[in-house]
């Protein structure tokens, strides 16, 4: 276990719960976006500490509707929802991952996953948004598209995206290694 990235991730309720988080308060009227970023290495651990954070606040703070959003069952439901799933598996199989990511391109445009994901979800009837599985989902998704498509569908509603990677408040490099140019109107949420 990591003991350095456990320390952050125990400070994660105490940020979260407050009056200011919750209500996206003090933060420049900027949208309550937040990303805790941590080495890629230890995505296990923040799995783990993910569902014990859901049932830790589900059990002691049960006023509070809390969902975690995992980008990868999304994804997979939503492919299955449109019957594309075996299409696409048939499609890596003989064309290759290129052809399949193109093919993906149309129907996991952000224009039509975004508005998905918030029905999916319920993100509307709950007070904090947790996301995980950027890294699993990538490159069919890119975390910049989805956080740009969700500024305008949530509102002032605080989401947390959970990224394996770096981000330095200005731009996220996912794994540490692949870099984007793109900004983020997203906080770190524990430094």
């Amino acid at each position: 276990m990591n003991q350095q990235l456990q320390d952050r991730l125990n400070q994660i309720p105490e940020k979260i719960l407050t009056e200011e988080f919750l209500k996206s308060q003090g933060l420049g009227n900027e949208i309550g976006f937040w990303i805790f970023d941590y080495a890629p290495e230890a995505e296990l651990q923040v799995r783990e500490y993910l569902s014990f954070l859901k049932g830790f606040l589900d059990k002691k703070h049960s006023h509070l509707k809390v969902i975690n959003i995992n980008l990868l069952q999304a994804m997979r439901d939503y492919l299955d929802e449109r019957s594309f799933t075996d299409k696409a598996i048939q499609m890596q199989k003989s064309k290759g991952d290129l052809a399949l990511l193109k093919a993906l391109s149309g129907p996991l445009h952000m224009d039509k996953f975004a508005p998905f994901l918030m029905q999916y979800s319920g993100a509307s009837e709950h007070d904090i948004i947790l996301i995980s599985g950027v890294g699993s989902v990538w490159p069919v998704l890119r975390a910049h598209n989805l956080l740009n498509k969700l500024h305008a569908l949530l509102g002032h509603k605080p989401l947390v995206l959970f990224y394996p990677g770096h981000y330095s408040g200005q731009s996220l490099a996912l794994f540490n290694k692949i870099p984007s140019n793109n900004y983020y109107r997203a906080f770190k949420l524990v430094p």
